[in-house]
């Protein structure tokens, strides 16, 4: 990996992982869908222009359906259901639970055609992520708001299927395109409610500020940002980062809010992670950890 690869892959981990905390920041005094559209908004006002002047945003127009299926089920609704919850638990518990999109994203690729099948490994991975999103789950499950957590697996959903729509509807369309028209919708549809669930009293500079970062960076550049990681490394290496933004979250809840983080849900992590390594991978492909000398077929083809 080049360096300027392991710039953008280390900036990356960081600038997916702190949405969780600026979401709960920014709730605490303004309502989720204003926030929706605050985001939606900001990152619109930046990726538009580039989208107009330097792509082909008409080809995007043209399948405007799957562009707002995607809008929906990407940004719309996940952010809403993220902002929701986060008023009820933890900015953590949210990063952690959100680990588990590669789970719910190679059981849509099986259902969907998308992936042709799943491998003993990964049935056992999914097996796995499972028991870790259980454990996860399960320590929080007396203190946490239990609706808050079906709005969280409702996120989930919402990740895994979105990238599917994007790769399988909208394949060869401008990203910048389609996540410009995206934002820029979102803004549109939640613009209604941002005025009638407008706050009574002028928010924080604190709740300014975790909005204009979300927007700017956690939005705007970081689509940017992404687009240029798999330029560089291709976007199967690029996913990698999934599993370090919940350790991001989750390092600056309990860091910055105090927040408290257990043995259980470390461990649940654990095979959270292990689970979606072992599902995601190829049928038949080796396991990262098998030596090399295993395989001396592989040598030869060298």
């Amino acid at each position: 990996m080049t360096r300027r690869a392991l710039m953008l892959f280390g900036v990356m981990a960081v600038i997916w992982g702190i949405p969780y905390l600026f979401i709960r920041v920014a709730v605490a005094e303004i309502s989720p869908a204003t926030l929706v559209f605050a985001r939606t908004t900001i990152g619109a006002l930046v990726l538009l222009p580039v989208a107009l002047f330097r792509t082909d945003i008409r080809s995007a127009l043209a399948r405007w359906r799957w562009v707002v299926a995607f809008a929906v089920i990407e940004m719309g609704l996940p952010w809403l259901l993220l902002g929701t919850a986060e008023q009820q638990i933890s900015s953590s518990l949210a990063g952690l639970l959100v680990a588990g999109v590669p789970l719910v994203a190679t059981v849509v690729a099986v259902a969907t055609g998308g992936r042709d099948r799943i491998g003993a490994g990964g049935v056992v991975g999914l097996l796995i992520g499972l028991a870790g999103v259980a454990a996860i789950v399960g320590v929080n499950l007396g203190s946490s708001n239990v609706a808050a957590l079906v709005e969280l697996a409702l996120v989930v959903v919402g990740y895994a299927v979105g990238p599917a729509i994007l790769a399988r509807r909208l394949g060869g369309l401008s990203n910048v395109a389609v996540m410009a028209l995206s934002l820029s919708l979102c803004s549109l549809v939640y613009a209604p409610v941002a005025v009638l669930q407008r706050p009574a009293t002028m928010p924080s500079a604190a709740a300014f500020g975790a909005v204009a970062i979300l927007g700017l960076v956690c939005t705007a550049a970081a689509f940017l940002l992404f687009w240029a990681l798999i330029e560089e490394i291709g976007p199967v290496r690029a996913t990698v980062i999934t599993y370090l933004n919940p350790a991001v979250a989750t390092l600056l809840g309990v860091a910055v809010l105090n927040e408290s983080f257990t043995a259980a849900m470390g461990l649940g992590f654990g095979l959270v992670i292990l689970g979606s390594v072992l599902a995601t991978r190829p049928a038949g492909a080796r396991l990262p950890w098998r030596s090399r000398r295993s395989l001396p077929s592989e040598a030869a083809g060298t």
